[in-house]
């Protein structure tokens, strides 16, 4: 049987794109975006009425420095490399910004098949790219960031601080949809829906990804230097 390639530094490019690509699908969709890129999106909505240049991308990395910030507090740290993950938050807001225009603009698809068709790849995709994302060295995404290093800082179980976490992102968006926009916009059916299946989905192509791949990486030594 052939040896898997090494994909560490692979499934960090694919994390990214893919998400960025997901969240971009699903906000197309409007059906809702998931508990955790909703509070992004609703902070773009509301601020977008005072500065045109405020994008969805760039309130995505705007808002994930604050989870950052908030992160240290509670796990009462600071690293460095920790900076580089706000870095890669930012190549993750442009990515946002770059797959909505391509798709055409923020805009809501016309058609209900399309949308639908769009929100169940854009979910679809986004499990994929979280679960490239939590087997990857290099700097993960804040959101993924966040969750490990609580999950190690108080040695509790990853998936109980992940769905402690999504529980928490769903109450912090619901207050900031009232809150800044007297709406409920960006979240809806489709919050749920991703609420219940991603976590199966997500451990679903987890288990899939280690069977066909080798996550270690091909240039070990520069990855243990950036890995956080």
């Amino acid at each position: 049987m052939k040896k898997p390639q090494k994909m560490n530094e692979i499934a960090w490019i694919c994390g990214t794109m893919f998400c960025a690509l997901g969240v971009a699908l699903c906000t197309k969709a409007n059906f809702g975006l998931s508990m955790i890129a909703a509070p992004a999106y609703i902070i773009h909505i509301f601020m977008e009425n005072f500065f045109e240049w405020y994008s969805q991308g760039t309130s995505e990395y705007i808002w994930q420095g604050i989870l950052l910030i908030v992160m240290c507090i509670i796990v009462r740290r600071f690293k460095p490399k920790y900076l580089l993950t706000f870095g890669c938050a930012m190549i993750f807001g442009f990515a946002v910004d770059g797959f909505l225009w391509l798709l055409g603009g923020s805009g809501t698809y016309e058609s209900m098949a399309v949308r639908i068709i769009a929100f169940i790849i854009g979910e679809t995709i986004t499990a994929v790219a979280i679960a490239c994302n939590f087997r990857t060295s290099l700097p993960l995404p804040v959101y993924e960031l966040v969750v490990t290093e609580i999950a190690k800082r108080y040695n509790i179980e990853v998936g109980k601080v992940k769905q402690i976490n999504d529980i928490v992102m769903f109450a912090v968006s619901i207050i900031l949809a009232f809150a800044l926009n007297q709406s409920i916009q960006g979240i809806g059916i489709g919050t749920i829906v991703i609420t219940i299946v991603n976590a199966p989905l997500i451990a679903g192509f987890g288990k899939l990804l280690d069977k066909c791949c080798d996550f270690s990486p091909r240039f070990p030594k520069f990855v243990d230097k950036i890995k956080v």
